[in-house]
């Protein structure tokens, strides 16, 4: 917090400084197509389709609700059997509606689950255009040996935080790429404030890192954010994932940690989205481990 506030009071220093009034007249862009597809072994795909909002909106819930694409055309394939997913309405608090795309359970001859070294196509028509991606469940490269944890450092100053710890294998060859996140007791699964990873470095070894606790985005983090607490149940998943998929968390994550800075680059999130459209399809090979840390 204090770094931050010093930050803040430096950048607020430079601005007065400033002789030259500035105004930004930003333009007006019409929103794009946001999709948030996935697939993983053994679990059905799952599409969200919103629409964007302009860079300075305000957002609340019934935004939110507004910006679903409803009544679109979903299909999926797998190279054998193309099958049209079905819209879903959920509500996840009262009064408030969100909607997604799923398998439809009337048409299970055409359905299927996520499968490790398969390749995936989807095609959205919305609005009189059609998006296309293409993504791929690749083979788990990484091997999860075990998860253990252990106190955090004697600098934070906390003896109820403790460390998750990883030992793991990668198989030989370059171009195996990993996405991670962890669900800290009732908590959803949060990917890591830096998630995704190469084997540049750790190519056909064993290793062991900490694995920092996933976070929601847009919350203010804390001194210790990436450690748990004695008593909590953890559970780690670890995802191969193919490039297309790694650049896109990639540039995703880097934008994110650089808004607010209005001395970094402006960074472009890659999407695998053809057409005119934002966000990215992407297939994960998944291995699950579960946790219980002592008091």
């Amino acid at each position: 917090m204090l770094k931050q506030q010093v930050w803040l009071w430096g950048v607020a220093v430079l601005l007065i400084s400033c002789e030259k009034a500035i105004d930004l007249n930003l333009d007006r862009v019409p929103p794009k197509l946001v999709v948030e597809a996935t697939i993983e072994n053994d679990q059905p795909p799952q599409v969200i389709l919103t629409r964007s909002f302009q860079y300075f909106s305000a957002v609340n819930f019934s935004d939110l609700t507004n910006t679903f694409v409803r009544g679109a055309e979903v299909e999926i394939s797998n190279g054998q059997r193309t099958h049209r997913l079905k819209e879903y309405r959920v509500e996840p608090f009262p009064g408030i509606y969100f909607f997604y795309y799923g398998i439809d359970s009337a048409q299970l001859s055409t359905a299927f689950l996520g499968a490790l070294k398969t390749n995936y196509t989807l095609t959205i028509r919305s609005g009189g255009e059609v998006f296309t991606a293409r993504t791929r469940i690749p083979d788990t490269t990484r091997r999860i040996d075990s998860i253990y944890w252990k106190p955090a450092p004697v600098v934070l100053n906390d003896p109820s935080k403790v460390a998750l710890m990883l030992r793991g294998s990668d198989k030989p060859g370059l171009g195996d790429y990993i996405q991670y996140y962890t669900k800290q007791n009732r908590d959803p699964f949060y990917p890591g404030l830096n998630s995704v990873f190469d084997d540049q470095f750790i190519d056909g070894s064993s290793y062991e890192v900490q694995i920092e606790r996933g976070v929601p985005r847009g919350i203010e983090l804390e001194d210790g954010y990436s450690y748990f607490d004695r008593g909590d149940t953890v559970e780690f998943k670890l995802c191969n994932i193919d490039k297309a998929t790694f650049d896109f968390w990639r540039t995703m994550e880097f934008s994110y940690a650089s808004i607010g800075n209005p001395f970094s680059s402006p960074t472009r999130v890659l999407s695998n989205i053809q057409g005119n459209a934002l966000g990215y399809f992407g297939g994960y090979a998944a291995q699950y481990r579960r946790l219980i840390i002592p008091r």
